[in-house]
């Protein structure tokens, strides 16, 4: 009944410790053709000091910026974007912002929308809650249409799953209903953020589906300096075929610390750094299947 009536559908339609802290990981893609060393991924829209989302991409730094986070959804409930700092999801939809996530995809840089978090209220009760969600990502902020589209007609690029509490039930599906709507048109990529270690509680039966376009692994506690981080991480993967891009927590820890501004980031991240800083960094090591 769930895929007669998603079928219908479709027919018809860190916190880190203190200001000058970051966190780095790296970006892996599973099926990536070739890779793409030195692009950088950010995280966007936890803190309103962290500029907007269009001086974010014309900075030139980021080939990837992904929206956090969708923080309530599942159970039944209404789903909620939660821009923290930017918009007040409840009195103002972020349509505006749909400009500059044009602008942004015009530059090439991929525009994600991320699900969960460390803190929201989300999970996923039962498989009718799995085509209830897919069907609202899709009409919402993917390729279907919605009279309340919160972000306007932009299109995403991607849904990224960040999923960091509850249950690892139903996940699955949620995904398997996602790359079915967008088989019907426009393929809907996917991405996941699991944690060590592998397979990870909540997305381990999610990413067994093999329907993930990347992945990006993450340590949740746990820091490596920026010479470690080169001598110990990047020399050991930099020659992978699907190793892709570093990614870092957040924009706003990224602006005070610099730590962006150059795209050799992997080979000199201690030159960076400014005199008496501490800049401690968190690897999301590589997960390969």
């Amino acid at each position: 009944m769930n895929e007669a009536f998603a079928s219908r559908h479709r027919q018809s339609t860190m916190a880190s410790h203190n200001l000058s802290s970051l966190l780095v990981a790296l970006l892996v893609f599973i099926f990536a053709a070739s890779s793409h060393a030195g692009s950088i991924a950010v995280y966007w829209g936890q803190n309103g000091n962290e500029g907007g989302h269009a001086d974010n991409c014309n900075t030139r730094i980021y080939s990837y910026v992904m929206l956090s986070f969708l923080t309530t959804f599942g159970n039944g409930q209404t789903l909620v974007l939660n821009l923290a700092g930017h918009y007040d999801p409840p009195s103002d939809t972020c349509t505006s912002l749909s400009s500059d996530i044009g602008a942004c995809q015009s530059q090439g840089i991929k525009v994600l929308l991320s699900l969960g978090g460390s803190s929201g209220n989300y999970s996923m009760s039962s498989s009718d809650d799995d085509v209830s969600v897919a069907i609202y990502l899709w009409d919402n902020y993917l390729g279907g249409s919605s009279s309340s589209r919160s972000l306007g007609n932009v299109v995403l690029d991607d849904i990224d799953f960040d999923i960091e509490q509850g249950g690892p039930d139903h996940y699955d599906e949620l995904v398997k209903q996602l790359s079915n709507l967008g088989n019907q048109t426009t393929k809907v990529y996917l991405s996941a953020a699991p944690q060590c270690p592998y397979p990870d509680q909540y997305v381990g039966n999610a990413l067994q589906t093999g329907l993930f376009d990347y992945v990006w692994d993450a340590t949740r506690s746990g820091y490596i300096l920026p010479d470690d981080l080169t001598s110990q991480v990047l020399s050991a993967i930099n020659d992978a075929s699907n190793y892709d891009s570093i990614m870092l927590w957040s924009r706003y820890y990224d602006l005070n610390s610099r730590y962006g501004t150059t795209e050799k980031i992997g080979e000199h991240p201690g030159s960076l750094l400014l005199e008496g800083d501490k800049i401690l960094i968190r690897v999301r090591v590589v997960v390969k299947e």
